[in-house]
This record gives C-alpha cells, structure tokens and sequence, in this order.
C-alpha cells in the first residue's frame, strides 16, 4: 500500500498594491485555475482610485485603502502590518506597491517584490514602470527581465528569490519591452510563491 505525504494547505497571501492590479489580477486568476496553490487574505492598497481596489472587490477580497500621505514611514507601516498580520498571512506579497515600509521582525523573511529588472541593475528610488524600461534600453542592454526578492528596508534590495530573462529587441519602445517582461512576470511570480512555499515546508 502506498502512503502519500499530506498535502500542504494552500498558501496564504496579503497582497499590496498601488495600482493597476494587473499582478493581483494574474494571481486570483492564477488560483482559480489550480495553477497556484495559494488564497489571497486580504489586498492592502495605498491609494482608494486604483483599478487594483476593484479586482480585489470583485474577487471578493477584503481591502484596507492606507494611505501614506503625511505619516511617518514607521507608524505607517505598522498599520499596514496590523492589517496583513489580522488575517495571519504566510506570506506578504508586493505587487505593483511603490513604497518603502518597515519590515516587523515576525515579517522578516516573509515579504517579497517583483521588479521589472534584473536586480541589481535599474532598481532603486525611482526605477519603477517605464522608467525602468526606458533606462535598459537607452543604455543599450540586449537582455532584461524581472527580479523576484525579499523586501528589506531599501528599495529594490533583498535577496534575490527568483529572475527571469527577456530578450531586448532592437526596434523595442519602453511599451512593447514592458509588455514582454510584464508577460515573464505573470509566470514568474506564482513560480516564487510557490518556490517559497516548498522551502517553507521543508
């Protein structure tokens, strides 16, 4: 008689965001297509006039609209952890969110970030969206790609999880390479999530 090992539950997820919700959007679909084992708890964006607040509503998600205008980073940042720890996520997800925040010591090690860059290169304050895209390319590069890290307290500089590779065409605009490495994103991210999940179990 074979025995199988229990399977994990899936896992569960806060997800921050600040924009569009195109991430979020990839990962509810992702989930509901049994390509990714994982439930999202609760979405946390900073602003309340994105389009990543309605996905999140229409999927059902619970959303906390904080914003960071005139707080202090520290107290801030506490309140968007009392928000993801309330829903006792496994795992913290930035996707699309364009701030610095203070890491609790119970989040160390359970935050991550995709960046459409090959971290170390084109991350930092102000490497975001089309700025990054506009820079590879002027800069002559012939590969980018995304970075998916674990969120310290500077920008763009945690250990690297996982990267994935793009070619850079040369008649590429900042838009068509956007959308090609936006499109290794959406494999990239529920590749880590899951990566991540894997390790954690071990």
């Amino acid at each position: 008689m074979t025995s199988h090992a229990p399977a994990r539950p899936p896992l569960r997820l806060a997800v921050l965001l600040s924009g569009s919700g195109r991430t979020l959007d990839n990962l509810i679909e992702r989930i509901a297509a049994g390509r990714l084992a994982a439930t999202i708890e609760r979405v946390v964006s900073s602003r309340n006039d994105v389009r990543g607040v309605r996905i999140a509503a229409a999927a059902g998600v619970g959303v906390n609209v904080l914003s960071p205008k005139g707080r202090p980073i520290d107290a801030w940042s506490e309140e968007v952890f009392a928000v993801c720890r309330s829903v006792r996520p496994d795992l913290v997800v930035m996707a699309g969110f364009l701030h610095l925040v203070c890491i609790p010591p119970d989040f160390a090690g359970r935050v991550i970030n995709i960046h459409p860059s090959l971290l170390p290169a084109f991350g930092g304050k102000g490497f975001h969206g089309m700025h990054v895209h506009r820079a590879v390319i002027d800069r002559g590069c012939t590969i980018s790609g995304c970075t998916v890290h674990f969120v310290d307290e500077e920008y763009d500089h945690g250990r690297i999880l996982l990267q994935r590779t793009v070619p850079v065409l040369p008649d590429d605009t900042p838009e068509s390479l956007a959308a090609r490495v936006f499109a290794a994103e959406c494999d990239a991210l529920p590749d880590a999530i899951s990566l991540f999940a894997s390790h954690r179990a071990h």
